[in-house]
């Protein structure tokens, strides 16, 4: 109720200004010791990547970039956590304004860029969180780091958050990164996958412990690039898939103020289409890979529907903006429902 009621004076502001603003206030609330209570974390075991997480539902990249607020947003409820996406080096990503509101679709696009502080302020943000949970790391490349050179920025920012991470996402789907997304196909594919895991190898020889590995993928994908993806996810044994980042389709949102600006769609209109993505890798990946579905999940049975596609777990993001925290729950308890009916139907 709480979230209802501040909803409208949020949506006053500038997106940017609201999402910075409302992080702020987390952090007040979290040293006031008032979070805990409202959003208690519900159990619901769930093995993901070889990781043991209290619940299934996490919160997405791209709403803590720099993992300044790791500690307050644990406590909303989720299962797991992941921060990013971060960078080598610092940037500040594209021209503002780059975040517009469609509420009548309950829908967002961005062109943010990874605007970030780069990798090792990212690093001394976490050693500096008292958070204990399941963290996943985002990582990326910089905008002027040209494609040739694009394995070199991953590899950078893995090693440097291997010590810290629970899992480490491999962001090779933004559409706001120039040309990131040739990354998702071919023999740029193949050379990324190979080189990361030579390095996640290295890494997980020379700390010795294992650190999951997955690769987040974009929802405008063919056929062709689906089966090149899974194929080769499957070669180099990469741990986890998340699907999806957002969409360049506007279907759906043609007509809303906004609704033509560049950049990432996400929020309900991309729930559908991401749900058939993530049933397409279900398929070809047979169970020996997790998925976390991610994209359009605004409610309990959205979170279901990704869940019966063949995830294993679920993120949500937008879905906060116009929901609230308490979107957590309903995810949580909406899955547990749905195991339930299961396990009736098979006693």
């Amino acid at each position: 109720m709480s979230y209802k009621l501040l909803r409208p004076y949020l949506f006053t502001m500038e997106p940017e200004e609201a999402h910075e603003w409302t992080l702020d206030m987390l952090q007040k609330a979290h040293d006031a010791h008032l979070l805990g209570f409202a959003y208690p974390k519900q159990a619901l075991p769930t093995s993901c990547m070889g990781i043991n997480l209290t619940n299934p539902v996490g919160l997405g990249a791209g709403l803590d970039k720099n993992g300044e607020y790791i500690d307050a947003l644990a406590e909303l409820g989720f299962g797991f956590l992941e921060v990013g996406t971060v960078t080598p080096k610092p940037q500040p990503g594209n021209d503002q304004p780059r975040l517009f509101r469609l509420p009548e679709a309950a829908a967002i696009i961005n062109r943010m860029g990874f605007n970030n502080n780069g990798v090792d302020r990212l690093v001394q943000n976490i050693q500096n969180a008292k958070y204990q949970g399941v963290l996943g790391i985002n990582i990326g490349k910089n905008a002027t780091t040209s494609m040739l050179n694009a394995l070199d920025d991953y590899i950078y920012c893995l090693e440097r958050v291997y010590p810290h991470a629970s899992y480490i996402t491999v962001n090779i789907s933004s559409p706001n990164t120039k040309n990131l997304r040739d990354l998702q196909s071919g023999p740029a594919l193949l050379r990324l996958l190979e080189g990361l895991k030579n390095c996640h190898i290295k890494l997980a020889n020379q700390h010795g412990y294992y650190v999951p590995l997955a690769l987040k993928v974009a929802p405008d994908l063919d056929e062709n690039q689906i089966n090149e993806i899974a194929e080769g996810l499957l070669a180099f044994e990469i741990d986890g898939l998340i699907a999806t980042n957002t969409t360049l389709s506007r279907a759906g949102v043609e007509e809303y103020q906004y609704g033509d600006e560049e950049g990432g769609l996400s929020g309900r209109p991309l729930g559908h289409h991401s749900t058939q993505i993530v049933s397409k890798f279900a398929e070809r990946l047979d169970g020996k890979i997790d998925i976390i579905g991610v994209g359009g999940i605004d409610t309990g049975e959205l979170a279901v529907q990704k869940i019966k596609a063949g995830a294993t777990a679920v993120q949500v993001y937008s879905g906060l903006i116009y929901k609230g925290p308490a979107l957590v729950q309903s995810c949580v308890q909406a899955i547990a429902n749905y195991r339930d009916s299961q396990k009736d139907k098979n006693s």
